[in-house]
């Protein structure tokens, strides 16, 4: 029921915002990636997805098929539109500062540390005024940018759409990973699909730990990183996080063939 050709290539940025197009947009776009790369799931390779990336994850890693993680997706998307607009809520990443004091004055706040993205970032989440509250008393030595989404995602403002897509879940049959994928949830390797599937739509209301998830890449040995289209934010936060590790933001296909020698270069590297 969505035009990814036109959204993905023509749309203004206003009508990808809308979290019901954003949210399986991000996901097909991974995917017409992994698939144009062609390098399967050989070799030692984890997944890992930050947010709705989870869903990319999951087909790349062969616990859903790609059409599942549509169409989940593609309902996680309208579900968490219609849980936004009940009131007015969104999201404001907290950069720098020391972290006792961010989650203590996101706490004092009212709010939920939504995305603990590692070193110097936590991102804030809840009402419109609990975040303008917030941005007048922010914590010391840190900077505070709204981010551009349309609600508080990850916290409590998102229970309405999790019942929903917890119960279209229980319908989906989810293979076991064929190759190690991290969850957000406490950024560990799951070796169960259904496991994988159960928390993976819990995080629709619960906060995203990609600190736990780029900590476990250091103790796997991880080399390279490689990231998917719309790549730079999470090879970006990787940078600061991940010492040592090679790093490529997949944006256009002119860069496949280096993505290949990437990825089979770390690869064999592992082994």
């Amino acid at each position: 029921g969505l035009d990814f050709a036109r959204y993905g290539t023509e749309a203004d940025a206003d009508a990808i915002r809308d979290t019901a197009v954003a949210q399986p947009l991000l996901v097909a776009a991974a995917l017409c990636a992994w698939e144009a790369l062609g390098v399967g799931r050989e070799g030692r390779l984890v997944t890992a997805g930050h947010s709705v990336g989870e869903f990319a994850a999951a087909a790349i890693a062969g616990v859903l098929n790609a059409e599942q993680a549509i169409v989940l997706v593609r309902e996680r998307g309208r579900q968490m539109a219609a849980a936004a607009a009940v009131e007015p809520t969104s999201m404001t990443a907290v950069l720098g500062g020391e972290a006792d004091d961010v989650l203590r004055a996101i706490a004092e706040g009212g709010l939920t540390a939504a995305n603990h993205n590692g070193a110097g970032q936590i991102v804030a989440a809840g009402t419109v005024a609990q975040l303008a509250a917030l941005a007048a008393n922010p914590p010391a030595r840190a900077r505070l940018v709204p981010l551009s989404v349309a609600g508080a995602f990850h916290t409590v403002h998102m229970a309405p759409a999790l019942a929903r897509l917890a119960r279209l879940a229980r319908a989906v049959a989810a293979a076991d990973p064929a190759m190690p994928i991290l969850t957000n949830f406490d950024g560990t390797a799951v070796p169960s699909g259904a496991d994988y599937l159960a928390k993976m739509v819990d995080q629709v209301a619960n906060p995203v730990r990609w600190d736990l998830c780029m900590a476990t890449m250091a103790a796997m040995g991880v080399t390279g990183l490689l990231e998917l289209p719309p790549a730079g934010t999470l090879t970006g936060i990787a940078k600061r996080n991940l010492k040592g590790v090679e790093l490529l933001a997949l944006n256009s296909p002119d860069q496949l063939d280096e993505a290949r020698a990437f990825a089979a270069k770390h690869a064999q590297a592992a082994a």
